[in-house]
């Protein structure tokens, strides 16, 4: 973490706790180059760390205790006994809840009956519910620092997949990826992560073009809404169907990559599949209770999850269309990579504007504001520009060739963020080059 970042944290730890810290944990955010909501349906995607993060200061005592404090004054102080059961509220997704989950999930894990107790101050410089896993970042970092403090061990595979689990715990059904990249990213490389098992491959962005994001200004927040856990739903209740469809044991079919993988078919053929079996109407309870043989009781328990139980229509064609075809689009980016083509950076920047319109068009996770800033994007300069993280709001992310950087900012800037005086005041922390960062680390106090 920059030098600046740490001493102020130290200063405000010392004022607010009157002792220097032990430690610090850190935990980079991330911007997904492509392969958009496809992780929670097995599919692998392509991110990078980024240099903005979530930084934490930790002294450990036996106070029975956590006292948590935050640098930013709206968010508001909170202190939890070590003896007691952490309760999250998924009703209310306070910050401090999105930390919790990651002391449960290691207090879970090494089956710790009393924690150490700590002080802890917690810093972060990535812009919340901004698509950029501020959330995921936060409960990395706790995790991370929990460990840390009761003098346990993992690796950072096995740290990834426990935050991505007790993430849970706030109610959003993520898939991994945010997890996986805070703590498997290196400097200077995107990464290929695959799941089950968990893995991350180097891929090399090709020289003479940048990543640049830039925020819509619209925050959208994965655990007070229902729009996220409903497209986990859509693509949970499209897998049952294309099984059913095709003869296979549906019950224990989750994910889409599952389906395809009992089928052994290819993405094309899945794509194909689906054209076949689903409708592009949206269908109703009835129907799939009808088609799939379950009563609307089994439908509620084991298909819908707590904050979608109000779903009434399912758009089934569209988000397994959008998924296989991002699926595949992850992987022709790779290849790209890897390949090294003269014309590689166009061919990326196209791969991105496909990626884009199907999350526009066909899993319906954009919005007016985010489609306009991709717009402008483009016109300024960007060989490819797409919404990145969950969406419905949050960031583009833009490849441009290096030689229009400064034009391209300064367009983006006079287009999209001048003309309206709130996105005027947020321009500077929401239009920026980013490079790959390094992934989680802890630091010890000099």
């Amino acid at each position: 973490p920059p030098v600046l970042q740490l001493k102020n944290l130290k200063n405000t730890f010392e004022t607010k706790y009157g002792e220097s810290p032990l430690f610090y944990a850190c935990a980079p955010g991330r911007v997904n180059l492509i392969g958009e909501h496809i992780d929670y349906c097995g599919y692998s995607v392509l991110p990078m760390a980024i240099e903005q993060n979530i930084l934490a200061a930790v002294s450990v005592n036996n106070s029975g205790t956590i006292q948590l404090a935050n640098t930013n004054p709206l968010y508001k102080d909170f202190t939890v006994s070590c003896s007691e059961d952490i309760a999250i509220d998924r009703d209310n997704p306070k910050w401090f809840y999105y930390f919790l989950c990651g002391v449960k999930g290691i207090q879970e894990t090494f089956g710790i009956p009393r924690l150490a107790g700590m002080s802890c101050v917690v810093d972060g410089t990535i812009p919340p519910s901004s698509g950029l896993s501020s959330s995921s970042a936060l409960v990395c970092c706790s995790g991370l620092l929990t460990m840390e403090a009761n003098q346990k061990l993992l690796s950072k595979v096995a740290l990834a997949e426990i935050c991505a689990k007790c993430e849970r715990y706030i109610g959003t059904e993520g898939g991994g990826m945010d997890q996986s990249i805070s703590f498997l990213a290196e400097r200077g490389t995107a990464k290929l992560i695959e799941f089950q098992p968990l893995r991350a491959t180097d891929v090399k962005l090709p020289d003479g073009a940048v990543f640049v994001i830039s925020n819509c200004c619209v925050e959208m927040n994965k655990a007070a809404t229902s729009h996220y856990n409903i497209r986990v739903v859509e693509c949970r209740i499209a897998t049952k169907m294309l099984a059913k469809a095709r003869g296979l044991e549906s019950s224990r079919l989750l994910k889409l990559a599952q389906a395809q993988r009992e089928l052994k078919a290819s993405l094309e053929e899945m794509l194909t599949l689906v054209d076949e079996v689903l409708h592009p109407e949206p269908y109703s309870r009835e129907e799939i209770c009808r088609v799939l043989g379950i009563t609307s009781e089994q439908f509620s328990t084991d298909l819908l999850s707590a904050n979608t139980q109000h779903m009434m229509q399912f758009w089934l064609h569209q988000r397994a269309k959008h998924v296989y075809g991002e699926a595949a689009r992850v992987l022709q980016f790779k290849s790209v990579c890897d390949s090294e083509p003269a014309e590689s950076i166009h061919l990326l920047g196209e791969l991105m504007n496909q990626s884009h319109a199907s999350c526009r068009d066909l899993y319906e996770c954009s919005c007016p504001e985010l489609d306009q800033l991709v717009d402008i994007c483009l016109k300024a300069g960007a060989v490819g520009s797409r919404l990145t993280g969950a969406g419905w709001g949050g960031c583009a992310v833009s490849m441009v060739p290096t030689e229009k950087v400064e034009s391209f900012l300064q367009a983006v800037r006079a287009a999209y963020y001048l003309p309206d005086p709130r996105r005027a005041a947020l321009e500077k922390q929401s239009l920026f080059v980013s490079k790959p960062g390094g992934g989680a680390a802890i630091f010890l106090e000099e």
